[in-house]
């Protein structure tokens, strides 16, 4: 027994040494890993990031290049010139540990990603190229210290978003061609020391910066005007290239308090300068002695009163103006309504933004709700069809015999889909993998040279939720693409077509499917640069597997169909299409927003969109469901019958909530996608749904039947 003994010891020694490392350098939290993992596919695999995986390893562990750690959690990614391209990936906003996020100096070239750590105390982005303006998501990171987006190609105007951002010490835009004027909540950055505003296009004053506690401030080269607050001539201040007044400011309204402003650092400056009118000025006409020196000094303080007393005038205008837009809130509110509004006139010169808190409001107008980060780049402008006629095609090339032989020469059987594009085919190939094959209508491809650019575009769209282009033809004059097939078809049909094989979805399964398909929308919105508008987003675009997890097809077809025959012939009498695409004829990312609260709604009640043989006031769904989404009482009246009772009341509440707000009427109201996805995961988690749903749902790239992915 002593000598079993003696040989078992060494022996489990041993395993625990070469066993070891999957213990010791296990060392990352797996939501972090996987994020990175995410991250590295996203930026196309460069070989410069040592280490670094898209399909295992451990970040912490094995010391990834640039990574570094606190336990088991990633707290810093540096990044800086390593020459990296493509997109971040969707999964950074799980790195709630990251404070420190560097990737300058690269060549990324797209729009800033909405989704970034949100804890970030630094977060340096400059000299990338990225143009575009800045994602809302940045305001609600309170612990930022430092914010360095310069040297890109930043455009239009800031948002009013910098309330939320008291640690805020350090803010460099110089470099960009921002426009318009300085927020107002720049004032509030009561921890601002050093600003770098020079070389871009603002205009306007720089009053809000009066009060701040800078020590650097450089704003040479722009566009700005007016007087130069006087507490700003005692610290470091770089002021050329501008068109500032000369002379002396004019004086203060007499008898008027600057509390009466709606900011109060907006003529802080007005109000500390050395006293050079009204008071000083007549004190010393009087010392003089002359009439008319008693003359002038009443003139001149009757001119000011009078113009004062026609600015209140208009100011009460204003106001009456927006009591009459029924908002709830101060006139900053009607000044967001009238900015958005105004972004095709581009007169949002002295429009104003208001802050909004960090949670999301889930309820219909009158609402508080900030200007989401997209809405002046794409709420107001149509697509253009986006050339990358350089990117690589990462997918297959089929002959046109391939494709005959798998689909029995297109054959009426394995005709599975018909739409305004094509006809869609089953496709079984001797291998036994069988496959879906569009074949494109050639009136749809005005431009058979742009095939080529199509097919390159949809191959770089990787992500669960997105139906995968597996491969192409493009063979005497016939032009073909082949996806991946998805054996339970549509939602449309899984809804709407009586199938004695098809159960009825259960709730939680309508959530996951809601949610996954909202993933799906949101990697085309907010990851894919330029951003993907989809177009003809509908319960027949949603495809189901074999687990009923959701994939959006027909992502990246969209220039196939013009915007106006699209609007007037295809969705306008669906049910689909948002009310501002029937007037215009162009589609938007809040125009796809609007048509995934129609798919909610369809979830929901299992109606079709649009049903003629309905009584009239029943016939369009989002008209005769919206006034009834917060009327609990009535909002159990219109769940699908085919559920018989089974769902929790306060899951479908918040469910019908997220409706409301996608089927607005205005699109800049709309939340976008990312939002969206935010508001189903706190109601999966908050109806405890199983633990294999949330996997699904919560982790797009999570594989629920491979026990060993994080």
């Amino acid at each position: 027994m002593r000598e079993l003994g003696v040989m078992v010891v060494p022996l489990l020694i041993g395993i625990l040494v070469l066993g070891g490392p999957s213990f010791i350098n296990g060392d990352t939290d797996p939501s972090d890993a996987s994020a990175l993992r995410v991250m590295y596919g996203s930026l196309n695999s460069p070989q410069q990031l040592t280490k670094w995986s898209s399909t295992g390893g451990d970040p912490c562990g094995e010391s990834w290049k640039g990574i570094s750690c606190s336990g088991s959690r990633v707290t810093e990614i540096k990044l800086s010139a390593l020459g990296l391209s493509g997109s971040l990936g969707y999964q950074l906003t799980s790195l709630t540990s990251v404070t420190n996020f560097d990737i300058s100096n690269n060549n990324f070239g797209n729009q800033i990603t909405y989704q970034l750590p949100p804890n970030l105390q630094r977060l340096n982005l400059a000299g990338n190229s990225f143009n575009g303006g800045i994602p809302y998501s940045i305001s609600l990171m309170a612990p930022l210290k430092y914010l360095n987006v310069s040297h890109n190609q930043l455009q239009g105007q800031l948002n009013d978003m910098f309330g939320q951002l008291p640690a805020l010490s350090t803010l460099d835009f110089s470099f960009n061609a921002v426009t318009g004027n300085l927020p107002e909540s720049f004032s509030l950055l009561s921890s601002m020391t050093n600003m770098y505003l020079q070389n871009n296009q603002f205009t306007g004053t720089i009053d809000v910066l009066a009060n701040l506690p800078l020590d650097n401030l450089n704003v040479e080269n722009n566009h700005f005007s007016g007087w130069i607050p006087d507490q700003l001539k005692n610290i470091n201040f770089q002021k050329d290239g501008n068109s500032w007044d000369s002379g002396p400011a004019p004086p203060p309204p007499p008898g008027t308090p600057p509390a009466s402003r709606p900011n109060r650092n907006h003529n802080s400056g007005g109000n500390n300068r050395p006293s050079d009118g009204g008071g000083g000025s007549k004190k010393s006409g009087v010392g003089a002695g002359g009439v008319a020196g008693i003359v002038i000094s009443l003139l001149v303080v009757g001119a000011i009163a009078a113009f004062f007393i026609m600015r209140r005038r208009s100011r009460r205008s204003s106001a009456d103006i927006e009591k009459q837009d029924n908002q709830p809130f101060t006139p900053l509110a009607s000044h967001d309504m009238q900015e958005m509004k105004s972004i095709q006139t581009s007169s949002t010169a002295d429009i104003k933004t208001f802050e909004t808190s960090v949670s999301i409001n889930l309820r219909p107008p009158p609402i508080d709700r900030h200007k989401s980060f997209d809405e002046e780049d794409f709420s107001a402008k149509p697509i253009v069809p986006k050339k990358v006629s350089t990117a690589p095609i990462n997918v297959r090339s089929y002959s046109i015999a391939d494709l005959q032989m798998a689909t029995d020469s297109f054959s009426v059987e394995n005709l599975i889909g018909e739409g305004s594009i094509g006809r869609v085919y089953r496709a079984q190939f001797d291998d036994g993998k069988v496959l879906a094959v569009k074949k494109i209508n050639s009136s749809a491809l005005p431009h058979p040279e742009d095939f080529m650019d199509i097919v390159s575009e949809i191959s770089q769209l990787h992500h669960p939720n997105v139906t995968e282009l597996v491969g192409y033809c493009s063979e005497h004059g016939q032009y073909l693409q082949v996806y991946e097939f998805h054996k339970n078809g549509s939602l449309h049909d899984f809804l709407h077509l009586s199938d004695e094989y098809n159960k009825p979805l259960t709730w939680n399964t309508r959530v996951k499917i809601a949610l996954g398909t909202a993933r799906g929308l949101e990697y085309l919105h907010e990851v894919c640069s330029p951003s993907v508008v989809h177009k003809n987003f509908k319960s027949a675009n949603i495809l189901l597997d074999g687990e009923l997890n959701p994939h959006l097809s027909d992502c990246g077809l969209a220039s196939l169909v013009p915007d106006a025959d699209q609007a007037l012939n295809h969705n306008a009498g669906s049910g689909y299409g948002a009310p501002e695409v029937a007037m215009s004829g162009q589609y938007t990312i809040k125009s796809d927003v609007y048509s995934f609260g129609v798919v909610m709604l369809e979830l929901l009640t299992g109606r079709k969109p649009f049903d003629s043989t309905r009584s009239r006031s029943e016939q369009s769904l989002v008209r005769w469901a919206t006034p009834q989404l917060h009327d609990i009482d009535a909002l159990s009246k219109m769940v699908d019958p085919a559920l018989k009772g089974l769902y929790p009341v306060k899951s479908l509440s918040r469910f019908a909530d997220v409706i409301a707000l996608c089927v607005q009427p205005e699109p800049e109201f709309r939340p976008p996608m990312s939002e969206v996805v935010q508001a189903l995961v706190r109601l999966v988690q908050r109806a405890n749904m199983s633990k294999r749903t949330i996997g699904n749902e919560q982790g797009a790239s999570v594989r629920v039947d491979n026990p060993d992915t994080p």
